[in-house]
């Protein structure tokens, strides 16, 4: 059975509940790649799947404030 790159990228997403920047590290793709095939693509074909992704792409994007303040936190301390 013939699995689409959107598909591969979007079971990636929701098995290691990762995102966009680290599934297009992983499959060595562009993040814009990623995101146009999960984002785009996706729901034409297989919109169960692509609302199952979108919840994972939300939590991930309302949580990236924090980790982008835990990283400069962390810089900071060990510049200290």
């Amino acid at each position: 059975m013939f699995i689409s790159r959107a598909e591969q990228f979007a079971r990636f997403i929701i098995e290691n509940k990762t995102t966009i920047r680290k599934t297009a590290d992983y499959f060595h793709y562009s993040k814009s790649t990623v995101h146009n095939d999960v984002s785009n693509n996706l729901p034409l074909f297989n919109y169960e799947l692509y609302i199952e992704t979108k919840k994972i792409l939300n939590d991930n994007f309302a949580q990236k404030h924090i980790r982008g303040g835990l990283a400069t936190k962390r810089k900071y301390e060990k510049q200290s």
